[in-house]
């Protein structure tokens, strides 16, 4: 073959790749829906409030109304699973808003005013800087806070367009905002549902006729692929004792099965609990019993110890009961009761009395046991009954935080002056140098109380 025909063949060839990536490009471009033509709001409707939606230079711009309930503009189509991008600009901290994701309305509730529930993917432009967690409106609270994912809280910026995607594929929803991750949840609540865009209430009338904006909504619905969290970011996986990959890939390891007492025995024991405790249906439970401390059926520990370490855990705890989660037990001070540890305080506060106990509240829900207050709002707390999430996170360098449903209650520093002074002031002071072993148990206390737990996982720090 001559040069010119060689020349030719790879023209071709060059020609032929172009015009293939040409229309696999286009192809890519053809999944995406526009939700929003710039000029009209077919498709969609107004409910539950009275703030206005206006439509502007290819915007949706919603202007918020003194004395009305958040107005949501919601799609009429419903869609299961999805990929979700849009852009929304907020130029004033009054204006609280987000995304509705497979959200959900009851057109009877509310005397006939409706009510619209579900996922909703924030947008804050308060300093508490929770843009893109994800918020159960009307149900269940705060599902992913910000506090879980910190550097994530500086993606979104007040008084510039941000760009939201949304993936909601399976029981798995995930966030970005301007390209960094945000939120990751597991959950099965809705599998399907409306869009729908946020204009907030506003209780102060000089906040009236804010406006908040949204442009480039659209939307794919078929052939979807999930696109992979790659940062180290936590999974708030309310599936039951499951890990996803992320996890799994970030170092997560399940410390109950649901199924076997594997890696747990009874303090000061070789072997579990024969009575008392019970795995069932994915869930370990302590049955009530007389309400004394670890003296019924006994606490229990796992068999490896731990020294730094990302420990989070569900509990369901009965009206009026007592429990804990302790760490960095070491079995070793021969007491009678309960293992000396520190703790993370499992209460009811409303009715047992332990919480009005110790000083300044520091033997209440998620607080350091007698040493130091969680200061935490009572919303962001479930009442007896319903599924609480602890987590208690040890840094190499000692410092620790404890969180109650994804929000961070308290932080303090092992073995510093100021804790050492907490010990000296409290129940602890008997035992040297207490809470600064350098490794322990991690102990689930018995306190005569039903108590249940599951999803109990913990990421070593080291």
């Amino acid at each position: 073959m001559n040069s010119i025909n060689l020349y030719l063949c790879y023209l071709c060839l060059g020609l032929s790749v172009s015009m293939i990536s040409c229309h696999s490009s286009d192809k890519i471009e053809e999944k995406w829906i526009n939700l929003f033509d710039g000029e009209s709001l077919n498709g969609w409707k107004a409910v539950m409030g009275a703030a206005d939606f206006e439509i502007e230079n290819g915007e949706i711009i919603g202007i918020a109304k003194f004395g009305t309930p958040n107005t949501f503009l919601i799609t009429e189509e419903l869609y299961d699973d999805f990929i979700l991008e849009f852009d929304l600009k907020i130029n004033h901290i009054s204006s609280n808003s987000g995304a509705m994701v497979r959200g959900q309305f009851d057109p009877a509730a509310r005397n006939g005013n409706g009510l619209v529930y579900g996922y909703q993917i924030e947008a804050d432009p308060t300093d508490r800087a929770w843009s893109g967690g994800l918020y159960d409106e009307a149900r269940r609270g705060w599902i992913y806070p910000m506090d879980l994912n910190p550097p994530a809280k500086s993606a979104f910026k007040m008084g510039e367009w941000n760009t939201y995607r949304i993936e909601a594929i399976g029981n798995e929803i995930k966030s970005w905002i301007n390209g960094q991750e945000v939120a990751y949840v597991v959950d099965d609540m809705d599998s399907k549902g409306f869009i729908g865009l946020q204009v907030h209430s506003i209780n102060d009338p000089n906040f009236e006729g804010e406006k908040t904006h949204f442009r480039n909504i659209r939307i794919q619905t078929e052939d979807l692929t999930s696109t992979p969290f790659n940062g180290d970011v936590f999974v708030v996986n309310t599936g039951l004792n499951q890990l996803t990959d992320l996890e799994q890939q970030n170092g997560w390891k399940l410390l109950f099965d649901g199924k076997s007492s594997a890696g747990w025995v009874g303090a000061y024991k070789e072997t579990f609990p024969e009575k008392g405790w019970h795995i069932k249906d994915g869930i370990l439970m302590v049955e009530a019993s007389d309400g004394s401390e670890s003296m019924s059926f006994g606490d229990i520990v796992t068999v490896d110890k731990y020294r730094s370490f990302d420990l989070s855990f569900d509990f369901n705890i009965s009206e009026g009961a007592n429990s804990g989660v302790k760490y960095f037990v070491t079995l070793s001070e021969g007491n009678t009761g309960s293992a000396i540890g520190l703790e993370y305080q499992i209460l009811d506060d409303e009715r047992h009395p332990d919480a009005k106990m110790g000083r300044d509240g520091n033997r209440t829900l998620a607080s350091l046991y007698d040493l130091k207050t969680a200061d935490k709002q009572p919303r962001f707390v479930r009442k007896p009954g319903e599924w609480n999430q602890g987590r208690v996170i040890v840094h190499p360098d000692n410092k620790v935080e404890h969180f109650i449903n994804g929000v961070k209650v308290l932080e303090y520093v092992r073995g510093s002056e100021d804790f050492r002074k907490l010990v000296s002031e409290s129940k602890y002071k008997v035992w040297e140098n207490f809470g600064e072993a350098p490794e322990g148990h991690i102990l689930l206390q018995d306190h005569g109380d039903e108590v249940k737990f599951k999803n109990i996982k913990i990421k070593e720090l080291n």
